[in-house]
């Protein structure tokens, strides 16, 4: 054979919900089309690029899924399986099962500059070289070696205690810039295929500022740094595996392919209608022949949309019954209860109804109060002026008269 093949995945998330719908079945599926992947493509190696948990304290349940899977992915240690921690993991767990996972081929890098000693499994996939955030893997069936810079995610207080960097928006980039420069210079030529493992933030200098999902934008502000810059990776990599943003695209050709192959499943509705990917690599020694994106299958879409009509969006609702929805409803009025419940009747994956009120043009409602109004008419005085001049529905009065304890007038 004279071509690896590498499959890059990232953001896998495991344990993390829906508001409160859990996804922990679908990621099963997912994972295992994952696996089914690797298999019927024959890869040599896989790298996950971060946030393997979507918490640092994930339950038996997550945990067990995330082991089984890697497991298996590894193949009793026939193939290389380089897993980093990413913002959502925590570094010290992720490191935890190290010595076992090694038997199995499994790498797990949770800490900046960790150094994994060398060893050889049965399968024999050996790592031969390493240094702080470098390792050189020999495999199986390949006539040439993999060498792969990993850098896991790190927050301020790993920046200072293992990297030395101090709080300035340069600092992480001409750190990171020289430690991988440093490494590309000692360790990387063309007589194996070079990858760079990352998760971060990483954009064109002067470029568009991709787009993050909700819940992954502290990131950001890494050590007060916005973002890595493409122009900051070493020219002796071949392959750029990043992780972090959700979407799958491709940030840059220079100085080699700085890819992000997406989670494996839509996990906000920031997300939603997006296809999601593994990214199949072939390499030979000194260069990439080639990658392409592998879609996935599995696990549910997520879908939002909006109408202004209940019969409508029940109707359409019936055209999307596996999907995770997220609903807005526009009216002249609040939705009322009634309403709601035919929605959620009609539907067993609404995560959210969002009721919208139509604009109106109307006068000025913000004229004195009279205070020899009674209760009830002070109460729908005051969301009038509060809703644009919208008159409160009768299910909102209900409930005031309710709470009020008075009868309707």
């Amino acid at each position: 054979m004279t071509r690896m093949k590498i499959l890059h995945t990232a953001d896998w998330h495991i344990g993390k919900k829906l508001d409160n719908f859990s996804r922990l079945d679908e990621q099963r599926l997912v994972l295992e089309e994952i696996c089914e992947i690797a298999e019927r493509e024959a890869v040599d190696a896989i790298v996950v690029a971060g946030d393997l948990f979507d918490n640092f304290n994930p339950s038996s349940e997550a945990t067990e899924l995330l082991y089984s899977t890697l497991h298996r992915l590894s193949t009793n240690g026939t193939r290389a399986v380089v897993a980093i921690a990413g913002n959502h993991d925590s570094p010290e767990r992720i490191q935890v099962p190290d010595a076992l996972a090694k038997v199995c081929g499994i790498l797990f890098v949770g800490f900046p500059n960790t150094e994994i000693k060398p060893f050889c499994t049965q399968g024999q996939v050996e790592i031969i070289k390493t240094a702080p955030g470098f390792i050189e893997i020999k495999l199986p069936d390949a006539p040439f070696p993999l060498r792969v810079l990993h850098t896991p995610y790190a927050n301020e207080q790993r920046l200072k205690t293992f990297l030395g960097v101090e709080e300035s928006e340069e600092a992480l980039r001409i750190h990171l810039q020289e430690h991988w420069q440093n490494l590309a210079d000692q360790y990387l030529d063309d007589n194996g295929f070079n990858l760079l493992a990352t998760h971060l933030f990483v954009m064109q200098k002067g470029g568009p500022m991709p787009e993050e999902p909700d819940d992954e934008r502290p990131i950001l502000h890494i050590g007060g740094a916005q973002a890595i810059y493409t122009e900051n990776f070493p020219k002796q990599v071949h392959y750029i595996a990043l992780g972090h943003l959700h979407r799958f695209h491709q940030v840059d050709r220079m100085p080699a392919p700085s890819v992000y192959s997406s989670s494996p499943l839509a996990y906000s509705f920031s997300e939603a209608n997006q296809n999601k990917y593994v990214i199949l690599i072939e390499a030979e020694a000194g260069k990439l022949v080639g990658y392409k994106p592998i879609e996935l299958l599995k696990g549910k879409k997520l879908r939002r949309k909006g109408f202004d009509s209940i019969d409508e969006a029940i109707e359409w609702l019936g055209e999307h019954s596996d999907d995770l929805i997220e609903l807005t409803i526009i009216s002249d009025n609040y939705l009322e209860a009634s309403d709601k419940k035919r929605l959620m009747e009609a539907h067993s994956g609404i995560i959210q109804i969002i009721p919208q009120i139509k604009k109106s043009e109307v006068a000025d409602t913000s004229a004195e109060v009279d205070l020899s109004l009674s209760m009830e008419k002070l109460f729908q005085e005051y969301f009038k002026s509060k809703n644009k001049g919208q008159e409160p529905s009768e299910g909102l009065m209900e409930v005031f008269r309710e709470v009020l304890g008075s009868e309707a007038e």
